[in-house]
């Protein structure tokens, strides 16, 4: 019986990837989204009432106007070269918004609905146009590829897994099922969930790149900007680590800058 249900949650399982199945703009990588863009839109529209709601508007207008016209000079690029090649449905569900919050927390995100958010511990470091778009170009990158449906759907995949697992070992001793479920949480998050964490941040770095020289911006300030945030950065190793290590993601940037610059508007 346990056999049988193990091969049907493995039918559905590889059903549920074949229908999917998406590829993520420019890289071409594939990728599997279970989730209905309205769902994430929905979700992310909560996430950012909420946080709002907690979070003091900045009163520095000098970054608020940065912000924003750093953010519409890049979406608008962006906007362009979608519908030059016939890809507009990439923007559905997202609605761009730029804002920035008082809080020395140095940090910025972008929801998969478009709200992006920039704290002023940021700016500190990102003071001029050129450096606010290398955040602003990853934040947006991450929207684009939709990395938040992606990681979405491997947790729920990972639960899909985690429920054969449970049924395969329910009838063995208390023991047996804590090694087994010792093991599938270690090795779900280290061999699925982590390193996809990681593939997003790269991923994020060269489209961030890429739509960034789109829009007319320096893209050579890449790597200093993230040398000196590697100034704060996490001790961890990188394979343990939800973010690339500083080293190598400079490593990075600078290999995709020669494929950044040839999106650049013609002088």
């Amino acid at each position: 019986m346990k056999k049988i249900f193990t091969i049907i949650v493995l039918t559905v399982f590889t059903a549920i990837l074949a229908v999917s199945c998406s590829k993520v703009l420019i890289t071409g990588r594939s990728q599997v989204l279970l989730y209905d863009q309205g769902q994430i839109t929905s979700l992310s529209n909560q996430a950012y009432i909420d946080l709002m709601a907690k979070s003091t508007i900045s009163s520095d207008q000098r970054n608020v106007k940065m912000v924003r016209e750093v953010g519409e000079r890049i979406t608008g690029a962006v906007a362009n070269y979608l519908k030059q090649n016939g890809l507009e449905r990439e923007l559905e569900g997202i609605r761009w918004q730029f804002d920035v919050v008082k809080s020395d927390q140095v940090n910025a995100f972008c929801l998969p609905n478009g709200n992006i958010v920039f704290y002023e511990g940021i700016l500190k470091i990102t003071n001029t146009p050129d450096l606010v778009a290398v955040v602003m170009g990853h934040e947006i990158a991450h929207a684009l590829a939709k990395h938040g449906n992606e990681r979405m759907s491997q947790e729920a995949l990972v639960g899909v897994a985690g429920q054969a697992l449970s049924q395969f070992v329910g009838s063995e001793s208390q023991k047996t099922q804590a090694i087994f479920g010792l093991a599938f949480n270690v090795g779900s998050q280290l061999g699925v969930l982590l390193p996809y964490s990681r593939k997003h941040e790269y991923e994020a770095d060269r489209l961030g790149l890429i739509i960034m020289a789109m829009a007319g911006y320096d893209i050579n300030v890449a790597p200093g900007f993230w040398q000196k945030m590697s100034q704060g950065g996490s001790n961890m190793p990188e394979f343990f680590s939800t973010h690339p290590s500083d080293e190598r993601r400079i490593q990075n940037i600078m290999a995709v800058i020669p494929e950044a610059l040839k999106y650049s508007p013609a002088k």
